[in-house]
């Protein structure tokens, strides 16, 4: 249920309003809030680099307070960026002066015989809980549940049931949102389907996300979860190659691991409602090094990364800067950069509770054009999860590594998954969207032609 807020506004003439640049502003079911405590919690995000304070905060009540706030910005000049949990890692929800949509107070849901129509503020872990009463679940997940519906959708939504479902960007039927003109438009792959292409994965440069509609399927009871360990990267690419086309499983990630020697490679891989009787049929063919398989029920499965995150917030890495690096590689050069790139880290370079990730992305399951994919029918995302640790290489020289990666990754026919810290130049981006930066551009232009969107991207 949507919480009842306040509708009384600050007086923007008031001691907490002084030098405000809104004036007097349109009647809300929500709240404008202008105290201090707002304006720096919006001025900082999870990576922890950038810090850029709004003149203002909106708790929307409704899409119509996002409109009605939208149009009033765009009047006086002002910018605006939607941010969900703020998960985000080089200020991309920040707007100096500009006003700040804290979506999380459009967080109700409905769940129907194979949807879900979810405000954008809503975080998977409720959606999930919500779908299962109903013996029903989104099909895609990112590993960390506590994320907005509508900050991934901005984003793409990566986690290991892509191999079968694609990105949760992939799985959305419908989209409302708020156009930089502040009308409010319900968008579909028929229904303005420009639009809808520019704003999944879209990074909120053409519309905020304040409504989705979800494919919903049948959720298992549980889930057969196995840890296959190998010695190579070429071995584990290899191997991941094989699982992600033959489908016998219904999530399938990667990781590499340091050593007292140097590295080590794990597949996780799940099937859903499967049991020990299954693990000849599984994995018999395989030739990890080691297997190891256990039951899981399904929500403790989707949710088991709450217990590290847990952990590190106790020994203070959660709140430390986070200058993460995400890609996608093409097949053909993702042994060589892996390598390359893992042998050349000295340390300190990744921090205490850094996660390097490598699975595998069938791009025939991508049906939207963003997030951009490099060339092939499998790519690899490959992401370098840092923490600036006590001790560590500072965020400043983690960043600048990250710049030098992105090279490295253009160089070898890959893109940037646009979520992490890297410093890039309107050239980077044209290269980026590749073929679909001219429709991007046309869209951005023709739903927000002031250019008043989430300029904390710096794509435009």
């Amino acid at each position: 249920m949507t919480p009842e807020l306040p509708t009384a506004q600050p007086d923007p003439t008031s001691s907490d309003g002084v030098g405000n640049p809104f004036g007097a502003v349109p009647a809300l079911d929500g709240e404008l809030r202008f105290d201090q405590a707002a304006l720096e919690a919006a001025a900082t995000d999870f990576g922890g680099l950038v810090h850029q304070q709004p003149a203002a905060v909106l708790r929307p009540g409704s899409a119509e307070d996002v409109a009605a706030m939208v149009r009033h910005c765009r009047e006086r000049g002002l910018k605006v960026a939607g941010r969900g949990q703020g998960h985000s890692t080089n200020g991309q929800a920040q707007v100096p002066s500009g006003l700040v949509v804290e979506l999380g107070s459009l967080n109700t849901i409905e769940i129907h015989e194979d949807t879900a129509v979810v405000g954008s503020g809503v975080v998977w872990s409720d959606l999930v809980r919500a779908s299962m009463s109903h013996g029903l679940t989104p099909p895609a997940f990112t590993d960390y549940l506590e994320l907005s519906v509508g900050g991934t959708l901005s984003a793409g939504g990566l986690g290991g049931q892509i191999v079968r479902h694609g990105r949760q960007v992939d799985n959305v039927l419908e989209v409302q949102v708020v156009t930089g003109e502040g009308e409010i438009k319900t968008c579909s792959a028929t229904v303005h389907p420009d639009l809808f292409r520019a704003v999944l994965g879209g990074l909120g440069q053409c519309g905020i996300i304040t409504r989705a509609t979800l494919s919903l399927v049948p959720a298992p009871d549980s889930v057969r979860h196995y840890v296959l360990t190998y010695s190579t990267v070429e071995a584990m690419t290899a191997q991941q190659a094989v699982l992600a086309q033959d489908g016998r499983f219904d999530y399938l990630v990667g990781q590499a691991l340091p050593t007292p020697d140097g590295w080590t490679y794990m597949i996780e891989a799940a099937s859903y409602d499967g049991t020990a009787a299954d693990d000849a049929r599984l994995t018999d063919d395989l030739e990890p090094a080691t297997v190891e398989a256990q039951d899981v029920p399904y929500f403790d499965f989707l949710n088991r990364l709450a217990p590290a995150v847990e952990a590190f917030k106790g020994m203070g890495e959660w709140q430390r800067p986070h200058p993460w690096y995400d890609s996608f590689l093409p097949a053909s050069t993702v042994n060589a950069v892996v390598t390359k790139t893992l042998a050349g880290l000295k340390p300190g370079a990744l921090g205490a509770t850094a996660v390097v990730l490598l699975y595998p992305v069938l791009t025939a399951k991508c049906r939207t054009p963003l997030p951009v994919m490099p060339d092939g029918d499998l790519v690899y995302l490959f992401s370098l999860l840092k923490t600036a640790s006590p001790g560590a290489d500072s965020a400043e020289e983690m960043v600048a590594a990250n710049r030098d990666q992105h090279d490295t990754t253009r160089e070898a026919g890959g893109r940037w998954y646009p979520i992490g810290s890297v410093p890039l130049t309107q050239d980077d981006w044209v290269h980026h969207f590749g073929s679909f930066w001219d429709e991007f551009r046309t869209a951005r232009h023709r739903y927000d032609p002031d250019g008043i969107l989430t300029p904390g991207q710096r794509i435009f």
